[in-house]
């Protein structure tokens, strides 16, 4: 089980600081980039994680919420990007995989609480995370969509039965007590913005959540949670 804070939560006018909290416990960072058009509210662009990539060799795990992720890769990519996903919603996911791909950096694909599972079954082969959002995305803070885990389980058991070594990542409200049902559903990633960055000890807080789960993900893979 690996735990990605996301940044969205993070305190803005000490952005540096506040990162530097928690990178020696977290598995990565989420860096949620949002256009105003895909998702209404703006939040990170390029500039931004150029600006942290300096202060720590942290994994950077960008979320591209843009209506033009194929015009803006490469300015993610030169800002430090490690792994970059974007959404299913968009079209024929097939180039934006392709261009990823021959960058050298990790390809996710996400899809939306409304959106069906089977809209990404096809490419579960050619990605290396399948985010899974579990809130509708454009803003922090939301309640946790149980609804979602059903769409873990069935990709759980698709990657599993194909042998492939995809990761699901879960994104959006989740706190300690919905990263048990996250990791019983075979979650492998929690993104986690609220809970660490507004806890009283952040560090804490990543290990409990991740711990949380992870022993949730042990006994419980496919479960109802």
């Amino acid at each position: 089980m690996l735990l990605a804070p996301s940044i969205l939560a993070a305190d803005f006018a000490n952005l540096a600081a506040s990162v530097g909290q928690i990178t020696s416990v977290a598995d990565r960072l989420h860096i949620d980039a949002m256009d105003g058009h895909f998702v209404p509210n703006l939040s990170f662009g390029p500039p931004v994680i150029a600006a942290l990539r300096p202060y720590t060799d942290a994994y950077f795990d960008t979320h591209l919420m843009l209506s033009n992720p194929a015009d803006m890769l490469d300015a993610f990519l030169k800002a430090g990007a490690d792994g970059i996903t974007f959404h299913i919603e968009l079209g024929d996911p097939r180039p934006v995989i392709d261009r990823i791909r021959a960058a050298g950096v990790d390809v996710g694909l996400s899809l939306n609480p409304d959106t069906p599972i089977d809209a990404v079954m096809p490419y579960l082969d050619a990605i290396d995370t399948l985010l899974v959002m579990s809130v509708h995305p454009g803003f922090g803070g939301q309640a946790f969509i149980p609804e979602v885990l059903d769409k873990v389980r069935a990709a759980r058991a698709e990657i599993d039965g194909r042998g492939l070594a995809t990761m699901i990542e879960v994104d959006g409200g989740v706190t300690i007590d919905t990263a048990v049902p996250c990791g019983a559903a075979g979650a492998d990633i929690l993104v986690a913005g609220s809970a660490v960055f507004h806890a009283s000890d952040p560090v804490a807080a990543v290990h409990a959540i991740r711990d949380a789960g992870a022993a949730a993900r042990a006994t419980g893979v496919h479960s109802g949670g």
